[in-house]
């Protein structure tokens, strides 16, 4: 499937990272790991070169030395509460800058194709119930990360433009698997508790994306000559409310969810005056994706089930927390 020249990955130690490293070794793909620091087990097949952080200054010349496809996974990822006096400005150094000097340096070294996953927020923060977002909607960020992402991808396809080198985009909803960190752990955490949640009467929709899926998609536009200079939402295509989630996961950890049916007003009213609005949107507002895309123009499908994969999340959480 691949040749015998490189594949760079930049963020390899990270959540998705590793999982598209591991799967890229068993495909037999020759992988060298961009990291911050040396804490990678070599594995066969595996190169390992120490970069930094993701700055917009680094001399990328060695890392790409025999490399034919990048896939950009580093980055400055969203966090609920930044520190940063100037976020913008610090998301733009590392998510702009910082990929876009990558990218130049790529495509003078004569890499034939970078992928980069950029994050759906590009597209905005929440969609009308029933009318997903697509790769061809007017586009809306509205955070800093969101807005570092969307410059990063205009960037690229200008460079692609220029350059000759394709450059395909990925944009990924939540992310969760085996080993996820964040609000998907913490949930999993307050269901494995069996902490009562006033969550049982909530009738969103919202688009994820397994690990898996979206590694396999990642491997699909590595060489698909029809993903070239395209632009792919990626879900596992099926939409689930809050509610539908923890009860799904609640039994996938054994530990059904206790959901009490606290009208949705109500705790959007108290979610606004505690000054916790953003928070209340992932919880009850609509975030759909439609990935049709993919599948129409690369014949691509999700190669594991919401109940597959939840399963597995599930399995690792609790292999995890019941040593």
């Amino acid at each position: 499937m691949f040749s015998e020249k490189y594949i760079l990955v930049t963020g390899g130690t990270g959540f998705v990272g590793s999982a598209f490293i591991k799967r890229l070794l068993q495909d037999n793909a020759f992988v060298r790991a961009a990291v911050r620091r040396e804490i990678y087990e070599l594995q066969k097949g595996l190169d390992l070169v120490q970069v930094g952080d993701l700055t917009p200054d680094i001399d990328w010349q060695g890392a790409l030395s025999g490399v034919d496809l990048v896939v950009h996974l580093a980055a400055r990822v969203h966090v609920m509460h930044d520190e940063a006096v100037d976020p913008l400005a610090e998301f733009r150094r590392v998510n702009v800058e910082g990929t876009l000097n990558l990218a130049r340096q790529a495509a003078l070294a004569g890499v034939r194709r970078f992928v980069f996953v950029s994050s759906i927020k590009v597209n905005g923060e929440s969609t009308v119930l029933g009318k997903p977002f697509s790769a061809h909607d007017n586009l809306d960020p509205q955070d800093p990360y969101g807005i570092s992402k969307y410059e990063a991808e205009r960037g690229l396809l200008e460079l692609a433009s220029e350059t000759g080198m394709e450059v395909v985009i990925i944009r990924p909803p939540l992310v969760y698997g085996p080993g996820v960190k964040a609000n998907f752990a913490s949930m999993m955490s307050w269901l494995d508790r069996g902490i009562p949640l006033p969550l049982g009467a909530v009738h969103n929709q919202r688009s994820f994306v397994a690990v898996d899926n979206l590694v396999d998609l990642i491997v699909t536009c590595l060489d698909h000559p029809k993903a070239a200079n395209q632009i792919f939402l990626v879900s596992d295509g099926e939409d689930l409310s809050t509610t539908e989630l923890l009860q799904r996961m609640g039994r996938a950890l054994g530990k059904p969810a206790r959901l009490i049916p606290v009208p949705v007003g109500v705790m959007q009213g108290a979610a606004n005056l505690l000054g916790k609005g953003a928070v209340a949107q992932r919880l009850f507002g609509s975030l759909q994706v439609d990935s049709s895309k993919a599948r129409d123009l690369l014949g691509w499908k999700p190669v594991v089930t919401v109940y597959e994969a939840l399963q597995k999340t599930a399995d690792a959480f609790n292999s995890l927390h019941k040593k």
